[in-house]
């Protein structure tokens, strides 16, 4: 078996460069993300849920309370959209932080 030498012309393009190998790779997908929903009902105080959209979603009073309106009139309203974990950990902390003082406040999880 005889191999062939390697002319210059094997090895460079016309103007001189050396040739590149590409490789193509898989695009990364992005994760899903999940709408964090919270649900009216006829206990929880207004006031409770506006003060749970600002500590735990970081909105603004005037933002808060117009989340909450969308609440009450429609019985449910998105207050955010995260990762799985993100979402899960708000609805973790929204649910608790509720059941400690007492209100039967839902938030719930769904894929977007």
């Amino acid at each position: 078996m005889a191999f062939e030498p390697l002319m210059m012309s094997d090895d460079f393009d016309d103007d001189g460069d050396a040739g590149v190998a590409v490789k193509t790779r898989a695009r990364t997908k992005r994760p899903p993300l999940y709408k964090v929903l919270l649900l009216n009902d006829d206990y929880t105080p207004m006031e409770f849920v506006v003060h749970i959209l600002e500590r735990f979603f970081g909105m603004t009073h005037a933002q808060a309370f117009e989340i909450m309106l969308v609440v009450h009139k429609k019985g449910v309203a998105v207050v955010g959209v995260f990762s799985h974990e993100i979402a899960e950990t708000k609805v973790t902390q929204v649910m608790d932080f509720a059941r400690r003082h007492q209100h039967p406040l839902q938030c719930t999880m769904e894929k977007e």
